[in-house]
């Protein structure tokens, strides 16, 4: 699972198998974790984070949605 980056608490990162699907980003905190897709960036899914806790992931995303997309691209590429 790398890591892409860390940010407020919140680890971003890549299932290592997972270069066939869309680019997407996986969120973790505290035992919580989301998935989102990041064209058009959106929520794929939730495991309990609350709705501020994701309004804030997304818009951590968008900020540096680049940088993810890179990262997604040296990865699987």
């Amino acid at each position: 699972m790398p890591t892409v980056f860390i940010d407020h608490g919140f680890r971003f990162f890549f299932f290592s198998n997972e270069g066939n699907e869309p680019v997407h980003i996986h969120v973790e905190k505290g035992g919580k974790h989301a998935k989102f897709w990041l064209h058009a960036v959106s929520l794929a899914r939730n495991h309990g984070f609350s709705s501020t806790e994701l309004q804030k992931i997304k818009v951590i995303i968008e900020r540096r949605k680049g940088e993810i997309e890179g990262k997604w691209k040296e990865y699987f590429h």
